[in-house]
């Protein structure tokens, strides 16, 4: 007998939203070859130091694939110019010298789209094929200074070693020599998500290099790249960002921001070991991580306090309501998924905001695309003792710390 499992359905769905290993190698090849650029002696900011490195989904192994062949990914990258200050250049300098790099670099490359220039970056458009554009956000070393700003507030500085300002030209002291610049810290950030998947990530990662020495392949851990091992709590991510981004496909200002449904998942995440664990843990506990302070909510970088990722929230409280109207849908969508007792059910359960393509394609990768499989009763989602549907209260929740937080 074919048995269903909401399991099985969810691991299926990721999978039609994982971005191909190749899209994460043609990501790599990019921001090294423009770290090689910049490393080459005719560079002229090679005697700064110049690192680039990636952020944002890609680094954190969350990223999901366009709906269509015709959006484009979005490959964050960091310059991190190592040995300048912020009492060495403005913000509109550093930003200049380092375009006139990725100038340099567009027309030795061939590249046909002309760079563009963002608020607080330098966007490299590939070729219609390559299916990605790179937007190169310029940044100067910060550790010092955010450390000194946490042990003034005795806050936790495990993460200030990688504090980065950024350039920003919205910013009233652009065009001025100034300590005060925008803070970010990618690199910190992605090592407290590490932190909160550590021991299931390890796990993945030992049986996954085991079934290749099984199959005689001499691997070890320096041969298996991040981007191969899949948490549940990346997967959860990704389904849930889908979701969102379907449910506000004809709102987009309104749509709660990636960094949110991260940083949120990740202090409700309690080391799940199943897609439908980690989601529904997630989906029930991620609200009590909001901090209210009257009618302020307060959503903290876990590696910089300081930080507000709910900041707009207050001057808008619609983006809050947008939030928590998400968060009810989400929960009703899931349950919905869990009870059904087909995956066709579980599929219309959530194709609405998940995709028809890949509520369906999940269900294909299960059946073969056979419409008696698909259609049969097998054991209930929440039976077999695969998982407990889930319950999600409705009461207020009571602020709390999260984890990670000084």
């Amino acid at each position: 007998m074919h048995v269903n499992t909401i399991e099985a359905f969810l691991e299926a769905l990721v999978k039609e939203l994982e971005v191909p290993e190749h899209r994460y190698e043609q990501a790599q090849t990019s921001y090294t070859s423009l770290g090689e650029w910049l490393h080459r002696p005719e560079s002229t900011v090679r005697q700064y130091d110049p690192l680039v490195y990636c952020q944002g989904s890609f680094r954190l192994g969350t990223a999901i694939r366009p709906h269509t062949d015709a959006e484009e990914y979005d490959v964050d990258s960091v310059v991190e110019l190592r040995s300048l200050t912020k009492r060495d250049k403005t913000q509109q300098q550093l930003k200049a010298m380092l375009g006139v790099e990725i100038k340099a670099y567009h027309d030795a490359k061939g590249m046909e789209k002309p760079v563009r220039e963002g608020n607080r970056c330098w966007v490299l458009d590939y070729a219609d094929g390559a299916q990605f554009h790179m937007d190169v956000v310029p940044a100067v070393p910060n550790t010092e200074q955010q450390r000194s700003l946490l042990e003034a507030r005795m806050l936790d500085t495990r993460w200030a070693s990688t504090a980065i300002s950024i350039t920003d030209r919205r910013e009233p002291n652009y065009w001025v020599l100034s300590e005060d610049w925008p803070r970010s810290n990618p690199k910190g950030y992605s090592n407290w998500f590490a932190s909160r998947q550590a021991a299931v990530f390890e796990r993945r990662r030992r049986a996954i290099l085991e079934t290749m020495q099984k199959q005689g392949f001499r691997a070890s851990v320096e041969d298996l790249p991040d981007f191969k091992v899949k948490t549940p709590l990346q997967s959860a991510i990704m389904i849930l960002k889908r979701h969102r981004d379907n449910m506000f496909a004809r709102d987009l200002d309104l749509r709660p921001i990636s960094v949110i449904i991260t940083t949120l998942a990740a202090h409700a995440y309690e080391n799940q070991d199943t897609i439908s664990g980690a989601l529904f843990a997630i989906l029930d506990r991620m609200d009590q991580f909001i901090v209210r302070d009257g009618r302020k909510y307060i959503i903290a970088n876990p590696t910089d306090p300081f930080e507000n990722f709910a900041d707009r929230w207050e001057r808008e409280p619609q983006k809050a309501e947008a939030f928590f109207d998400w968060l009810r849908q989400a929960r009703a969508d899931f349950r919905a998924a869990a009870l059904a007792t087909t995956y066709k059910d579980m599929s219309d359960a959530v194709y609405q905001r998940m995709g028809y393509r890949a509520a369906t394609g999940a269900v294909d990768r299960l059946t073969g695309g056979s419409r008696l499989l698909r259609a049969a009763t097998g054991a209930t989602a929440v039976g077999a003792g695969t998982v407990t549907a889930p319950s999600f209260a409705n009461a207020d929740r009571r602020p709390t710390t999260p984890k990670g937080y000084a």
